[in-house]
């Protein structure tokens, strides 16, 4: 029988209880991986960019080390990879985006803390065993020493509405008639940039009614059903890893009208019924919006995103476990085999009596 990887997960971002709904992407990775048959223990924190809430789960960490036995660490997020320094036992990282790129203003420029998270996370990238990014975009923010796997966050099609847009309106109580676009996101992170999907709106209200629905604060499955109601989904991020919103969208057949950030160009390429705009402005997003409203057709979305599958995905990050495992063996192998050499290269005491 093979012995059960065991794996220490450690994230900045998971649900609390303020925060219920927080990350379901990362919930549902781990969830597939122990389906899968990986035991893995969560390790969760909120740096919130405060040095001593690092130190303070630095320190947590230390106590989860000493009192479990784990075959490897995964560190989601660039800043998460820091903790678990000096490395004791094999390290994955994977970067979704914002730590790699560096966090950017609402000036699309770099913020100071930003560029520094990007250096100390291209110094944990010359320095994990392996290194994960969410979508080919990243790789160029990696240093090109490193080996790079490229592994999008997957999706689960057991959740997936199998109703009509009409049957989940009258769920969630929306007029059958109205025209709604959708923006997914925390209204109060900048780099959503809500107020420019507002704008946007209120250009596209001039000549064509349609009303924003604001989805956040509402479980994964709540989402989804936002997704089946509504005509066309907007994502004005300045930046983006692989949003998993999109590729939600696709599976739910909804029309998607985004900027060009992370591999959402790769992944609207050649459906018919999605945009990607060619600027951020807002006049720009609502013409695209007006013409996708006006076509008024689902899209045959969920066909593009079946290799997305959670069980599919979970088996690649298992591979890359599997091969840091073997790796990790044959060091220690070596480690002790030139030990012995070092050994048997030295004359004995009993030589040195005589």
């Amino acid at each position: 029988m093979v012995e059960q990887i065991r794996v220490l997960m450690l994230t900045s971002e998971w649900p609390t209880s303020e925060h219920p709904h927080y990350a379901p992407y990362l919930v549902r990775q781990v969830e597939f991986l122990r389906r899968a048959g990986i035991f893995v223990e969560v390790f969760s924190f909120r740096g919130a960019r405060k040095p001593i809430n690092y130190v303070k789960a630095w320190r947590s960490l230390r106590r989860t080390l000493k009192e479990g036995k784990y075959d490897l660490i995964h560190a989601q997020f660039g800043q998460s990879a820091l903790l678990p320094w000096p490395k004791r036992l094999p390290l994955v990282v994977t970067f979704h985006g914002c730590d790699i790129q560096g966090v950017k203003g609402p000036d699309g420029n770099p913020t100071r803390a930003g560029q520094i998270l990007q250096k100390l996370c291209q110094v944990v990238a010359r320095n994990a065993d392996a290194v994960i990014t969410v979508s080919e975009r990243l790789r160029k923010f990696v240093p090109p020493s490193v080996r790079v796997s490229i592994i999008p966050l997957g999706l689960d099609f057991d959740l997936i509405p199998k109703i009509t847009a009409g049957e989940a309106r009258a769920r969630l109580g929306l007029p059958p008639d109205e025209r709604l676009v959708l923006f997914v996101g925390n209204p109060e992170e900048t780099v959503k940039r809500l107020s420019l999907a507002r704008r946007s709106i209120e250009i596209l209200n001039e000549t064509l009614p349609t009303r924003l629905i604001v989805g956040w604060k509402r479980s994964n499955e709540e989402i989804l059903l936002l997704m089946t109601a509504c005509d066309v989904l907007v994502l004005t991020s300045i930046q983006e890893g692989s949003p998993t919103v999109v590729k939600e969208a696709l599976a739910c057949n909804l029309p998607v009208v985004s900027l060009d950030v992370g591999d959402v160009a790769e992944r609207l390429s050649g459906i018919v019924g999605c945009e990607v705009c060619s600027d951020d402005k807002p006049h720009t997003i609502a013409a695209s919006l007006k013409r996708i409203l006006i076509s008024g057709h689902r899209i045959k979305g969920r066909e593009a995103v079946q290799d997305l599958d959670e069980s599919l995905i979970a088996e690649r990050v298992i591979n890359i476990y599997r091969s840091v495992m073997t790796k990790s063996t044959s060091r220690s192998q070596m480690t002790i085999s030139d030990g012995q050499a070092f050994e048997s290269s030295q004359p004995s005491k009993l030589g040195l009596d005589h």
